[in-house]
């Protein structure tokens, strides 16, 4: 494979380190994705590779050479470069000699399939971007439909997000409002029944019902979920905390509920 030698000077290497550093200025939805397993995502879903880089003297297998070609061939543009230069970009160690540049698939609301018995999840000014990736993982790994996005605080192509995620975010479909009286307006027309997860004043969330299309609304770390989806008069449950603390962190709560809408939609 006869690629061009690049280094660190070169546009599509500065455009990595903003990516990576989570700098101002990056283009919508572009994520860095780094080694044989988040690439392996990148080919196996499908979303547009920008640009991709190859240092044979860092792979580290076969599988590695063999993904390079097709990454080459599938990206926009495809560079070589060497192994101080694949050190100085990569965030992990051991990349196999890896990174491309892509970009997520561009959700809309009206887009996403949604059946009679969808389960989604509304994350309300979450802020950290491991809690969201731990999140886009669970939502995964529990069948769920998408994820929607209020008041976002971080950026789903956040490295961080990529990483506590396993690449699912881009599997996983998922769209914001910039309002959240706009998503609510949206939840509404499109029948689904809201759960505000919060512990005061809330119905255990076993005791809720989940059938039809469900929405669980999570809110930020430090402060909850945001006034509005209050002021539109949905249920609370919340999990019964049974020790000193008095909530459980965002993604483990999230997680907890989602299992139990899920094996209630599935019959467990």
């Amino acid at each position: 494979m006869e690629l061009q030698q690049i280094g660190l000077r070169h546009p599509v290497a500065e455009l990595i380190r903003d990516i990576q550093h989570n700098r101002t200025g990056i283009p919508r939805r572009t994520f860095v994705a780094e080694g044989l397993y988040e690439n392996n995502m990148v080919l196996s879903t499908g979303v547009d590779i920008d640009a991709f880089l190859w240092c044979p003297d860092a792979a580290y297998s076969d599988e590695a050479t063999v993904r390079a070609q097709q990454l080459a061939d599938r990206a926009r543009r495809a560079y070589q470069v060497s192994g101080k230069t694949m050190e100085r970009l990569a965030e992990r160690p051991n990349p196999d000699g890896l990174i491309s540049v892509a970009q997520l698939p561009d959700w809309q609301p009206d887009s996403v399939r949604l059946g009679p018995d969808a389960l989604i999840l509304v994350a309300d000014a979450v802020e950290i971007p491991g809690n969201l990736g731990t999140l886009i993982r669970t939502l995964d790994a529990c069948a769920a439909d998408c994820l929607v996005l209020t008041n976002r605080r971080t950026r789903l192509t956040h490295p961080k997000v990529l990483r506590s995620s396993q690449g699912m975010n881009m599997k996983v479909p998922s769209f914001e409002f910039e309002q959240a009286g706009d998503a609510i307006a949206w939840l509404r027309r499109t029948k689904f029944t809201v759960y505000l997860a919060d512990t005061d004043e809330s119905t255990n969330y076993r005791q809720a019902d989940y059938g039809g299309r469900t929405a669980l609304v999570i809110g930020s770390e430090r402060y909850g979920i945001s006034a509005p989806w209050y002021e539109a008069g949905f249920q609370r449950i919340g999990i019964p905390m049974l020790g000193a603390a008095d909530s459980l962190n965002v993604s483990v709560s999230a997680s907890v509920l989602l299992y139990e809408a899920r094996a209630r939609k599935s019959g467990w």
